[in-house]
């Protein structure tokens, strides 16, 4: 008996024991998974996949293909060249078992495709900065300040109206050099806005 499984935007037509190499699945080396869409099994054919069926396999390692050389050259009057290598992240699997039905109740993991899988706590990325101090003012409010440039702000330590309705000339200078405004602080005039904001 034969199925037909889809996996990573692909078929493949497998048997009992046959290893194929899918693309990359989040599992570990000697991990079991199951695929769950399945086309065709045996004498039965799905629409699109047949229900209840599935595929289970264990996990042999993980691997890349082979590398793949992208050259690019433009001819005449550019005469430029550009060459790319890559190779596919791949997941090495062997298949043990073709269920007709039951699949749904084997208890075993699905194979999700690395991309899709959930982030653990150590590959998540890190917390985003809060957008404001405790005094919760909002300095978008200001002239000329968008999203960007209130997180350069906040990154710089602004955080209130306060702080910059008591910016001397000194700092009004240094924080225009810090972010690079080029004059933007004086020309919008941010300090007397400030302190009308701020009561």
């Amino acid at each position: 008996m034969f199925a037909v499984l889809k996996t990573g935007g692909k078929q493949y037509k497998v048997a009992s024991g046959d290893v194929l190499r899918v693309e990359k699945l989040a599992a570990e080396a000697g991990d079991t998974v199951q695929f769950n869409d399945i086309l065709m099994i045996g004498d039965a054919i799905g629409a699109p996949f047949v229900a209840g069926a599935g595929v289970q396999a264990e996990v042999i390692d993980q691997i890349k293909g082979e590398k793949v050389i992208h050259f690019v050259r433009r001819r005449r009057k550019h005469s430029s060249k550009r060459t790319k290598g890559h190779r596919q992240q791949l997941t090495l699997i062997r298949v043990t078992d073709l269920l007709a039905d039951g699949a749904d109740k084997s208890g075993v993991k699905a194979a999700i495709g690395a991309g899709s899988a959930p982030r653990s706590a150590e590959t998540a990325p890190a917390a985003k900065p809060a957008k404001a101090a405790a005094s919760g003012d909002d300095l978008k409010k200001l002239s000329g300040v968008g999203p960007a440039l209130e997180k350069k702000l906040i990154e710089a330590g602004v955080t209130s109206f306060a702080q910059i309705a008591s910016w001397s000339e000194a700092d009004v200078a240094r924080y225009d050099e810090e972010l690079g405004l080029k004059g933007k602080i004086e020309k919008e005039g941010w300090v007397a806005q400030s302190q009308d904001l701020k009561a």
